[in-house]
C-alpha cells in the first residue's frame, strides 16, 4: 500500500464539529491493518537515520502514530497531555484556540539535552497546539526537534505559526 492509498481511506465528515467544517476522520484509515502498517512504515522512513531518541505524541490522536513511530525507531514515547492528566511535576504552555484558550503539559523530566525529538500529531490545522508543544520541548534544550503530521490542511496555514528552525513534514496534504 502506497501513501496516496491512505488518502482514500480517510473519511470526510461534513459539518463536524460545526457547520462549514470538513473533518478529516483518520479512524477509518487506522482501523485498516494494512493501512496502519503502511502509515507506520512511512513515518519511520522519514526519521530512521536522524538519531531520534524521543517521540512526543500530542493528546489524543497523536498518541497513535507517535507510539508507532517511537516503537519503529527504538525511541522513547512522551505523551503531551491536557492539564491534570500527568501524575508528576509538569511544565505547561497555553495557546489560543478558536473559542478560547487551552493548555498542554509535559513531564518536566521527559526530555534532556542529549535528546533528538520528533513531535507528532495526527493533523495540522491552525498550528496552535503544536506551536505550544514546540515551545515546551525547546525549554528542555534538546539537540534537535522535528515535527510531523499524518495530514496537513494547507488552507488553514498552520505551518506559518510554527518556528522556522524546526523541520515540518506531513504524509498527506489537503
Amino acid at each position: 500500500m502506497q501513501i496516496e492509498d491512505l488518502r482514500g481511506l480517510i473519511r470526510d465528515v461534513p459539518d463536524f464539529p460545526s457547520v462549514g467544517i470538513i473533518f478529516r476522520d483518520l479512524t477509518t484509515m487506522i482501523k485498516n491493518g494494512e493501512a496502519l502498517h503502511a502509515m507506520g512504515d512511512a513515518l519511520a522512513d522519514l526519521y530512521k537515520d536522524k538519531g531520534v531518541t524521543k517521540v512526543v505524541g500530542i493528546e489524543s490522536r497523536g498518541f497513535i502514530g507517535g507510539s508507532i513511530l517511537a516503537d519503529r525507531l527504538g525511541a522513547g514515547f512522551v505523551p503531551a497531555r491536557k492539564p491534570g492528566k500527568l501524575p508528576s511535576v509538569t511544565v505547561k504552555a497555553s495557546y489560543a484556540k478558536e473559542y478560547g484558550v487551552d493548555t498542554i503539559e509535559l513531564h518536566s523530566d521527559a526530555i534532556g539535552p542529549d535528546d533528538i525529538v520528533v513531535l507528532h500529531d495526527d493533523l495540522l490545522a491552525t498550528g496552535g497546539t503544536m506551536n505550544a508543544c514546540i515551545q515546551l520541548v525547546k525549554s528542555m534544550n534538546p539537540k534537535k526537534i522535528y515535527v510531523n503530521f499524518i495530514v496537513e490542511l494547507t488552507a488553514l496555514n498552520g505551518r506559518e505559526v510554527l518556528p522556522d528552525d524546526v523541520e515540518v513534514t506531513a504524509l498527506l496534504k489537503y
